[in-house]
Parts: C-alpha cells; structure tokens; sequence
C-alpha cells in the first residue's frame, strides 16, 4: 500500500519538523536513504516471492537511526568528543553492517554525551539534545540518549544502542520507548568508539531501542546474527509459568535518590495486572547487595581482567591518543570557560582518580559483585522474571544529573551481573513524563523478558505520542 520511498519520505519530513526542537539526529543521510528506498521498490517490483525476501531481508526497506559513537559508512564518529571533531567512518560497524544487509534503511547518526560516559546527552561538538514530551528534560543517555528522543518523536522504527552502565535502557525509559539490552557477548559490539577493553567487555552490551515491543525481537535477531542461536527466541513461552519477583527499590543506598512515587505505583499496578489476569504469585524479594549496586558497578569496571590486565583509564579516552588530560587542570579551565571538556566528563575523571585509592575495598566489592551474580542466577533461574525500577527518578531537568550523579546504579547493576534486561514503557506520569520498568532475567533467557514487554504493551499502552496524552 506505501512505497518504500514515501516511507522513508514521511520519516525525513518528520525530522525535519520536529528535530529543530529535539536536536536528537546530528547529521542524516536523507539522500542517500532515499537512493536506497528507490533500490528496494525495485527490487519489489521485480516480484522475487514474499518468503524469499522476509528471509534474506528480513527489515527490508525499514528506516533506522544510529547513535553517533558506532561507526556508519560517511557519517561523523566523534562520540562527542571535540578532538574527534573530524572523524569520518570509512565502514560500518559490525551491527550496522548486519543491519543493512537484513534491508534496513540508516537516515542519520544521533547524539550521545561525551565519550558515551554520563547519563545527559550532551556535548561539546553537537550541544544538547531535549526530551519530546518535556523540552526542559533530558532524554538521558549515556550514549543512546539521542536515539531516545528520536524514537519517542516517531523520527525512526529501530535504534541502534550500546549499554554498559543503562544507555539502551535508561533513554528508553526517560523517553518511553522499548529497549532491551542482551545477554553479556551475543551480540558484537565492534566499531563503536569508544569500545569496551579488558574486563569491560563482558559488561558492554549493543541492543535494539523500538517504539514497539514486536520489533525487538526481530532487531535482535539481524543483530545477534550467528551468535542469536544462544539465546531461547523460538522457545515458545507461557507467561502463567513465568516466577515472576519484585524489587521495588535497591534498599536505600546513600548515593542513589529513592524511587519516585509515581514509579513505585505504576510498578505496583503491573503486579497487580500479572496476579489478576495471569494468575501468578509475584513474590516480593530483598537483595541486600543491591544496596550496593553503585560500589560494585564501579569496582567492577576498574578491576584486573583475567590477564592481569587494568582498565582502561577515561582519562585515556579523553586524550584519544593525543595529549594526556589532566581532570583537575581541566577543571579549572572550566570555570573560565576554556576547557573543551563537558563538566560531567572531567568530574568523572576525577572520581576516577580517587576510585584507584582503595584496591582493598575494590577487591571486596568485587568479590560481592561475583557472589550476588550467582544469587541473581540462581533466583530466576530457567523461568523467572525480576520486575525492577528503571531509574529512581523520572526523566530530570537539564543539568540536574550532576546533583545526583550515581542514580544510574539502577540499570548499570545488571550490566556488571551480565544479565538480559527489557525496559518496557508504561504511559506517562501525572505530570506526562514516561514511567517504565526492567524486566530481568537469567543469561540467554532473553526470550523471557521481550515475551513479558509484549504482554505489558498490550496492558498498558506501550509508547504514547509526545504532546497527545
């Protein structure tokens, strides 16, 4: 019924309308899109039969963002950082790559914060990008913060995201849209920059962001490509027979704002739809080491990979090769005005030094981060699910993450315990901001979690259009 080039040209005349306002894709590719919207009416009018082409094209003429820190062919790789200002891709990365093969259709590169490290997108090379139902918000990041808004913005069906301290799921839910972060090394995370080293790479994950819970999972499939045979997706799922838990906070951690009202309420009605319609037990659980989520994150992606290997310094990141960056140095050229720096990274550079001072109490943590790991697998187990807030918080203000730096313990957790999680949106708060919820389960229970999104979109509403509650 629609071509394929008027697909794409509803999608370029969105962008153009609402992205003045959002400032969430940094640089398109509308002419190229086109070109290849053009290629697939044709090689649709030549007629080869539907199965043929749902196999080998499986998102054949399906329009797609990219966050700006994978590399695709043409479009700028700065992640934000001024010195990279230059950088041009000269290929795609390894999901864009499988992406495009499967059909689908790239229509630009969007935002993230600097060097994909803090949880407000925005830099010093593309400025800031604003949240669709709320201008004076955030749509969160670390680095998929971009692909959020454009989502929510009905800009793109599928985004591109990496997640190594909740940038699919944190986006996803400051902009009610689905993202589901997979199980730890099913899907390649290479030509991204910057890319996980050491022990970082078994906690960086690439995954699907969508407006619709049934898109994830065929995006995953394209993504995971060999490597989706891990994960149970033609396992057919009883949702009567899923061990549904439920956390309703981490228990009260110092660092971390407690859980907003608004978020604890609609967490307490997804409850009560699983127990009266499904006839489920939810069992309520309390992990005390949850408390220490932020600790051990952070321990964690510090330590020694099995080589005896350091992580790699942000600090080093930021220098990209070039000369080293002194955060302090950096700091006070800040308060001048000077630095080419955001303030949330140098501030990170900082905690990073003093992080080093205490390999004691590293060790410790990490030896807690291991043993609550196998706590959590062996509470879910083949057939369980975890329901888990998505933030404290509802999307903040513009700058107010700085008061509250380390809220986001509340998805990085599952990144360090390696574990599947779905971000599942569920309407929008009294004031029309997104609410929204994890979904957790045991590794390579992937099929899971996307079973019980669809289930929950359906209950409650899934996405809302921005300006239309």
């Amino acid at each position: 019924q629609v071509t394929c080039v008027e697909l794409v040209e509803a999608y370029v005349e969105r962008i153009r309308e609402v992205n003045p306002l959002i400032n969430a894709v940094v640089k398109d590719r509308f002419e190229e899109a086109l070109q290849e919207a053009r290629q697939v009416d044709e090689l649709l009018s030549e007629g080869p039969g539907d199965e043929y082409l749902e196999e080998k094209f499986p998102l054949l003429g399906v329009p797609i963002t990219v966050k700006e820190a994978f590399a695709l062919h043409g479009m700028p790789n700065t992640s934000g950082l001024v010195s990279r200002r230059n950088v041009i891709a000269t290929s795609d990365a390894a999901v864009v790559s499988r992406l495009k093969q499967a059909g689908a259709i790239p229509l630009g590169v969007t935002n993230c914060s600097e060097l994909c490290m803090w949880y407000e997108s925005s830099n010093r090379v593309y400025g800031r990008t604003n949240n669709p139902y709320d201008l004076q918000r955030i749509v969160g990041g670390s680095s998929a913060g971009g692909e959020g808004g454009v989502l929510a913005a009905a800009c793109s069906v599928v985004g591109v995201g990496s997640d190594i301290g909740g940038s699919i799921r944190m986006p996803a839910f400051f902009n009610g849209v689905f993202g589901h972060k997979p199980t730890t090394g099913v899907v390649p995370n290479d030509g991204q920059f910057p890319n996980a080293r050491g022990v970082r790479t078994s906690f960086l994950c690439t995954g699907p962001m969508c407006r619709y819970a049934e898109d994830l999972e065929p995006t995953l499939r394209v993504m995971a490509g060999p490597g989706v045979n891990k994960l149970k997706l033609n396992e057919k799922v009883s949702l009567e027979k899923i061990k549904f838990h439920c956390m309703d906070h981490d228990g009260g951690s110092v660092f971390v704002s407690p859980v907003d009202k608004e978020i604890l309420e609609a967490q307490r009605k997804v409850v009560e739809r699983l127990e009266g319609e499904l006839g489920v037990q939810v069992q309520r659980v309390a992990i005390p080491q949850m408390k220490y989520s932020f600790q051990i994150w952070s321990a964690m992606m510090s330590s020694k990979d099995s080589d005896g290997q350091d992580a790699q310094r942000f600090t080093d990141l930021l220098g990209d090769h070039g000369k080293p960056v002194w955060p302090l140095w950096e700091l006070l050229k800040w308060l001048v005005g000077m630095s080419s720096h955001t303030l949330p990274a140098i501030a990170l550079g900082l905690t990073e030094k003093l992080m080093r001072l205490s390999p004691g109490g590293n060790a410790r943590l990490v030896s807690m981060g291991k043993s609550l790991r196998e706590e959590m697998e062996a509470l879910l187990g083949p057939d369980g699910v975890l329901l888990y807030p998505s933030h404290p918080t509802l999307a903040p203000k513009h700058h107010s993450p700085i008061c509250m730096p380390f809220n986001f313990a509340y998805t990085a957790i599952f990144n360090v315990l390696g574990l599947p999680v779905t971000q599942c949106p569920l309407g929008l708060s009294r004031e029309g901001l997104p609410l929204g919820i994890q979904l957790v389960a045991a590794s390579y229970n992937d099929h899971l979690t996307l079973a019980v999104a669809r289930y929950l979109e359906k209950a409650f509403g899934g996405w809302v259009v921005p300006g239309e509650a």
